[in-house]
């Protein structure tokens, strides 16, 4: 029996709905949440992704404005204008688009931002309540497997959750986000032996390393929930994400595709991130 599909383009239809009952109610008391995103250079990838983030924007109701720097552009530079934007009253969340030039410090560009609008969830501040399991903003990505999980009622607690990949952006924060869940957790890299055997124990597995169709359908337990946050682009131009979809959604239980899984939950979690940012600086919880 194939594997039931995780919709995240549903799901984040259905979430945007509900973002913007939530931005109207905060217009109707004067306040529009506004969102700036940064992008140093012209990566077409980076383009695409902040022309999508603020399309999604505009249908939520949120303010949005883009910063585009040329690729030469100096580190301090940089920081100012997010100094600028720390400040400025009309905006609630900053988005410092990655990757930045070889240039830039990307560690320092995100440590300037302001905790309270860093809602990418990437300051240490940010990083370290979620490790202590109080998040005031979690990282888009992981907050949206979290999302789809949730809306398809799939078990977290208890369960032997396996996640390939230890960035900053996705797996080391999911962890957490699954561990506070009482899952228990292994995170495998490019240095984990027997990644294969190691996969085949995760009741829910996540693929999130880059590598095109890497997870294999032996690598996969009889009737997992396999999350694919990989997205990449073939010589033929086609989108594949981390897990080779055809064969593993013949033995996982739940699966998300590539694309219309992860994907639109990022951007709509970022959206929502931004709402709660408006919300905690007028003292709306």
């Amino acid at each position: 029996m194939p594997a039931q599909i995780i919709d995240g383009k549903a799901i984040a239809s259905k979430l945007k709905l509900q973002i913007r009952q939530e931005v109207e109610q905060l217009k109707a008391r004067g306040v529009q949440p506004g969102l700036a995103a940064v992008l140093v250079g012209d990566n077409p990838a980076s383009v695409i992704y902040v022309r999508n983030k603020r399309k999604v924007c505009d249908e939520v109701g949120i303010y949005s404005e883009e910063h585009r720097l040329p690729g030469q552009t100096k580190q301090e530079d940089l920081i100012h204008l997010i100094e600028s934007l720390n400040s400025n009253s009309k905006i609630n969340g900053i988005l410092i688009q990655l990757p930045l030039p070889k240039q830039i410090n990307a560690d320092r560009v995100l440590n300037a931002v302001s905790q309270a609008k860093d809602v990418d969830g990437l300051h240490p501040y940010n990083i370290g309540m979620l490790t202590m399991g109080t998040p005031q903003f979690v990282p888009c990505t992981p907050a949206g497997v979290i999302a789809m999980l949730d809306e398809y009622k799939i078990q977290i607690e208890g369960q032997r959750a396996v996640i390939v990949g230890r960035s900053n952006l996705v797996g080391r924060p999911l962890s957490l986000l699954l561990m506070h869940r009482h899952a228990t957790i292994t995170v495998c890299h490019s240095r984990t032996k027997e990644i294969g055997a190691v996969c085949r124990e995760g009741d829910i597995l996540v693929a999130a390393m880059g590598k095109p169709k890497f997870i294999t359908a032996e690598m996969v337990k009889e009737g997992a929930v396999v999350i694919d946050v990989g997205i990449n682009r073939l010589e033929t131009g086609q989108l594949v994400g981390d897990v080779d979809f055809e064969p593993v959604s013949k033995k996982a239980g739940w699966i998300t595709p590539v694309p219309g899984g992860v994907g639109p939950m990022t951007v709509v979690m970022l959206m929502y991130n931004t709402l709660q940012s408006a919300k905690l600086s007028v003292k709306v919880v």
